[in-house]
């Protein structure tokens, strides 16, 4: 079977129905065949994404370490001749701190 080559090729638009030459039409990635003013090329957000395998494991894992949390509450920190004591009165996010 022979196709038509040349410069009195035409072809009609996928698109509009107009004519073009043969030779100026583009091929669309849904398969359309369009002219030139009519092509539109595939938008990016259409290719899949790239994506890494995701990590398996450490390659050099060591163990938690179990430190102790010391929390200091109500201790003079210097030794006063005559120390006030300290009373902590605690709210939802706040901690007061008064002396009596």
């Amino acid at each position: 079977m022979a196709f038509a080559r040349g410069k009195d090729a035409w072809g009609i638009s996928d698109r509009s129905g107009f004519r073009y030459r043969l030779r100026e039409m583009k091929k669309e990635w849904t398969g359309a065949l369009v002219g030139p003013d009519e092509y539109e090329p595939k938008h990016p957000q259409l290719y899949p994404p790239r994506t890494a395998p995701d990590p398996q494991a450490l390659q050099n894992p060591r163990p938690d370490r179990i430190e102790p949390l010391v929390v200091y509450v109500g201790i003079p920190l210097v030794d006063l001749p005559n120390p006030t004591p300290i009373r902590g009165i605690a709210q939802v996010g706040t901690v007061t701190v008064t002396t009596s």
